[in-house]
């Protein structure tokens, strides 16, 4: 599957041809895939993607952030290589995320880093195992109410299958963001759109489960409390209102870092990729 990153700047290019190990844990019966970035056995990050993307939603992102620690990125279960599940749960995707941070050779406690589900996975994770980590790093997450990519999971989970395209072209010719998102660097956008496919009988299809995701409801989080450090990025442009925001503060603690991302849409790794590397370096540097 060939990859256009004829307008891609240097950065770019360089990390996705970083060093990249790719394993697999076995986590309650799924086999669960991730990429990992840098030296092995040293401190470090789990990258947490959103619903319905992939760890290759942080190609761009990882190695820049592998000076000096071990960063691995997981496909949750139902999500880019790893299995399907009949039913998922944050709390089995908040084991997947600890079991990863071990397979993929991060030496003591890791720091999570989450977009929108994926930050919702790292807070429950937080909550529910906090001793076993060093921090979370929120990207534009609402915790307490569903995100837009569990609302188009449950409005759209298809009856007859997942769509099927006759070509790469065709079916990223259809990708699209949820929410859509004005902004977005097209060569990020032209990567994670191809590496978001899979072939199947007929053409292409995207890797997440359509047809069992978002089915029922999850754990209320209402009352529940961080159980580590907490620094919370809300995109200028994302989906986080300033309400919403103060509704979560007391689940963050008093001593939670809460900055704005100046100009990010709700998907930062598409419009502002070095902002949130910059972030999470900044972050990581103030703790440890």
């Amino acid at each position: 599957m060939s990859i256009d990153n004829g307008s891609a700047p240097k950065w770019f290019l360089e990390a996705l041809a970083a060093p990249v190990d790719i394993g697999r844990v076995e986590v309650r019966g799924a086999s669960i895939a991730y990429r990992a970035w840098g030296e092995e056995d040293q401190p470090g990050i789990v990258l947490v993607h959103g619903g319905m993307a992939h760890s290759r939603w942080w190609d761009h992102v990882g190695p820049l952030l592998a000076h000096g620690r071990r960063v691995v990125a997981l496909d949750l279960s139902g999500h880019g290589d790893s299995d399907h599940r009949e039913i998922y749960t944050l709390e089995t995707w908040a084991d997947e995320v600890l079991a990863v941070a071990e397979a993929g050779s991060i030496v003591g406690k890791p720091v999570l880093v989450g977009h929108s589900m994926g930050g919702i996975v790292s807070y429950v994770a937080s909550h529910r195992h906090g001793d076993m980590l060093d921090g979370i790093v929120i990207l534009d997450s609402p915790i307490r109410d569903l995100t837009p990519e569990e609302q188009e999971m449950r409005a759209q989970r298809p009856v007859t299958g997942p769509k099927v395209y006759p070509s790469v072209d065709a079916a990223v010719s259809r990708f699209r963001l949820v929410p859509p998102q004005e902004t977005a660097e097209p060569y990020v956008f032209d990567h994670i759109a191809r590496t978001s496919l899979k072939e199947v009988d007929g053409g292409w299809s995207w890797k997440f489960d359509a047809s069992q995701m978002g089915r029922g409801g999850r754990s209320t989080l209402d009352g529940t409390t961080a159980g580590t450090r907490v620094a919370y990025f809300r995109s200028e442009n994302g989906i986080v209102s300033e309400a919403l925001l103060d509704r979560m503060r007391d689940m963050f603690g008093p001593d939670a870092t809460i900055v704005e991302l100046p100009a990010a849409g709700h998907h930062p790794v598409f419009d502002q990729p070095l902002s949130v590397v910059t972030a999470v370096r900044t972050v990581l540097a103030a703790w440890s």
